[in-house]
Parts: structure tokens; sequence; C-alpha cells
């Protein structure tokens, strides 16, 4: 008796936590609330609904209006499949309230990304004349990456800029070098992961794991980490080197908690979300973040736009979670259910674990017993884990969408709500 008051005790506290860090419905811990918005169509009941947090209250949909976008890799995005739109809507869609942007932020930024790629080798070129280095960490700058973080970062930049200075504000350069870093962070990371997982495949072609040996891999991966130091260094200011370098302790931190597992399953999502935030939300947060320094934005504002790039990092892992159980491997440029063969349990087998509490002994063996993998996969499917990491992705979403309009009215503030809709309905 005394365990199951403390464990509910644990739940009521985790769920406070939960909606202070993202605005989480309660939904998402074992004690089955919701928020006012959806609960019957994920089969909550009313009395349960009433007792959300004020957190958690509906807010108008933005509908979006947008065109496939050009991106500097040349390439248009796809428009989601069915499937993932139904989860990205189910039970949430309302009706009348929908201001429609017709913004496309890639092309509103066009003449800002067409050379970011180009900027990022040549940067690593000044730094070595060593042609094996070169090329393999020039290897997955070769344009056809989306470029999401630079997009992410100028476009806040942008914004930013307009909302303190109206109409007498252009891209500051340390702005637009804080766009690059970024991408440089995070694709050294993809280099450190490919070695570590022992990928095959990434981006539609042969991963770096498998062109190169490990040595010379790790080694460009921290070539590459490297030149993005020298080029922190070079901005001269002491907050923006702090937030950034952050960074890099945060996808250290966040790779060894990917290696590691919770007993419970409270402690498990959290562990997860932890997990996620440093892995991928910290970087573009303090992306953002370090943008609006640089503008000379004080500390109330500065932290408005972490908390945009946060909920639209933990976004954007939930949504690639989700979508390592339903795109295929073409569509992703990787193979899918890859983190169930990584032994990993992401937020689909998180949330298919209250119907399925079979999957609890798989994910402490991290499903390495014959069969784990593809009955994982199939556990997951006949759950709502799908639909519930979608509807956790969408309420990330619309916070930062929420944030965004906290800006003065601009088509680059216009544009960090569109980026908001392409995390959610992204096909890869």
């Amino acid at each position: 008796m005394a365990s199951m008051g403390s464990s509910r005790i644990f739940r009521v506290r985790l769920q406070e936590k939960l909606c202070q860090w993202g605005c989480y419905p309660p939904s998402f811990v074992a004690d089955k609330f919701t928020c006012h918005r959806g609960g019957a169509a994920f089969g909550f009941s009313a009395s349960a609904a009433a007792a959300a947090p004020s957190c958690c209250q509906e807010r108008p949909r933005l509908k979006m209006s947008v065109t496939p976008p050009w991106h500097p890799g040349g390439q248009s995005r796809p428009q989601a499949t069915p499937s993932i739109r139904r989860y990205a809507t189910m039970g949430t869609q309302q009706p009348n309230s929908v201001p429609e942007y017709q913004v496309d932020p890639y092309r509103l930024l066009e003449d800002d990304l067409k050379d970011v790629y180009t900027y990022i080798r040549n940067a690593l070129r000044k730094n070595t004349y060593q042609e094996d280095l070169y090329e393999i960490a020039t290897y997955y700058f070769d344009g056809n990456g989306k470029a999401i973080r630079p997009m992410v970062a100028i476009l806040m930049a942008r914004a930013i800029n307009y909302h303190m200075y109206k109409e007498n504000s252009g891209l500051l350069p340390a702005q637009r070098e804080v766009a690059m870093i970024s991408e440089m962070i995070h694709t050294a990371s993809l280099v450190h992961d490919d070695v570590i997982d022992q990928s095959d495949f990434r981006r539609g072609k042969p991963s770096v794991n498998v062109r190169w040996n490990h040595k010379k891999v790790t080694m460009a991966g921290d070539f590459i980490l490297a030149v993005a130091s020298i080029m922190i260094a070079r901005l001269r200011h002491d907050d923006v080197t702090l937030v950034l370098s952050q960074v890099v302790s945060d996808l250290v931190q966040g790779e060894f908690m990917q290696l590691g597992s919770k007993e419970t399953e409270n402690e498990r999502f959290a562990h997860y979300l932890t997990k996620t935030y440093r892995k991928t939300a910290s970087l573009i947060a303090n992306s953002v973040k370090s943008v609006a320094l640089l503008a000379g934005a004080g500390e109330q504002l500065s932290d408005l736009t972490y908390q945009y790039g946060r909920n639209l990092g933990l976004a954007f892992q939930l949504v690639d979670d989700l979508l390592d159980f339903v795109s295929s491997s073409a569509a992703m440029g990787k193979p899918t259910a890859a983190d169930l063969k990584l032994g990993l349990a992401t937020a689909p087998v998180l949330f298919a674990c209250e119907k399925y509490p079979e999957l609890n002994p798989m994910i402490m063996r991290r499903f390495q017993e014959p069969g784990d993998v593809e009955k994982a996969f199939e556990l997951v499917h006949k759950s709502r884990g799908l639909e519930q990491t979608q509807f956790l992705a969408k309420q990330h979403c619309e916070e930062a969408i929420r944030i965004a309009s906290q800006l003065k009215e601009s088509p680059y503030q216009k544009g960090l709500v569109v980026a908001a809709d392409f995390v959610l309905n992204r096909m890869k």
C-alpha cells in the first residue's frame, strides 16, 4: 500500500514537472489524465480532462498553407503521407480559427542559405590541407542535407533583429556564423554517431563508417568540432561562447545517457526526455539564443528564443522517433526500425508499454533476444504509442508557435510559425 502511494506521488510530481518543461498534457504519465483538447479522441474521461492544468488549455490551431519549399540541397520537401498527417491532426484539429501564412522559410532565406555548405567546406579547407581528412570531414556537407538548424537560426536572427530594431535591421555576420556553427556541430555528432552505432546508411548513401576506417572517421568528427570551436572563439562574445559550449557538453552527456536505461517506467520516460533534449533540442535552443544575444537581446527575450528552440527541437526528435516506425527506408534516407535494432526504446515504445507491459523486459535487455525487434515493432503499431508520440510532438510545436507569436509580426516571425509546421509534418 505504501509503495502504491509513493508511486502515485511520483507520477503527480512528474506530471507537474513535464507541464513546466514543455506544456505536456498529463496523459503522458501513468495516471490517465489529459489536457482539455482531444482527450476523448484518445479514450480519456471528461472528468480527467477537466483536471488538466492551465498550461494545456486550448489554443487556436494555425493552419499552414505552404508550397513545397526550396532548400539548399536543391530538393523540395516531400509532402507528408496521409498516415503522418492523420496523426498530426487526430482529435486536435479545430475549425474557424485559422490565419493562413503563405510563407516558405527556405525561399524567404534563399540568399542567406544558398551557400551554407560551400561556406562550411571553405572553413574546413582553411584549417587543413590533408586531403583524406578534408574528404571525410566534408562528406555530409554535400548539399543534400535539409539545413534545418541554419534555417531556424537565421529565421530567429532576422525575426529578433526586426523585433528590436524594425526596418533598420539586417543579418549580422556573427549571426550567420552561428547558423553555420550549428550545422557543423550537428554534423560532427552524426559522424560520431555513425561510429558508435556502426551505421551503414545515412542521407541516402553509404555512411562515413562504411567508407573509411573508424579511427579516421572519429578524428574527422573531432576536426569538425575543432573548427567550429575556432569559429565560436572568433565571435568574441563571452555569453555566446558559454551557450554554444554547453551544446557540446550536452551532446556527450546525451550519448552517455543513451547507452543506459532505467528500471521503472516513469524514470525511463524522464530519462528519455532528458536524453532527447541533450542530443537534439539543446543545439537548436542554444543556437537561437545565441543569435538573440548577438542582437543585444536582454535576458527575458533571449530566454524566450531559447524556449522556442527547445520546444521545436523536442518536437523534431519525437517526429523522428515516430518516422522510424512508419516511414520507408527510402524516405528516411536510412534504415527504419533502426532504434530498436540499436537497443533503444524511444517514445512510441515507452507509450506502448502502458498497454503491453511485456515490452518492459525487452527494453531492459535492449531488444537483444531473437524476435525482440519484430515483436516490439508489432506491439507499437497495435498500441496508441504512435498517436501519443505525435500528440506530444504537436504540443511542443504549438508551444513554439505560441512563443513565436510574442515577437513583432514580420515575414521572419511568420516563418518561425511555419517552421513548426514543417517539423510536425516532415517526411524525413
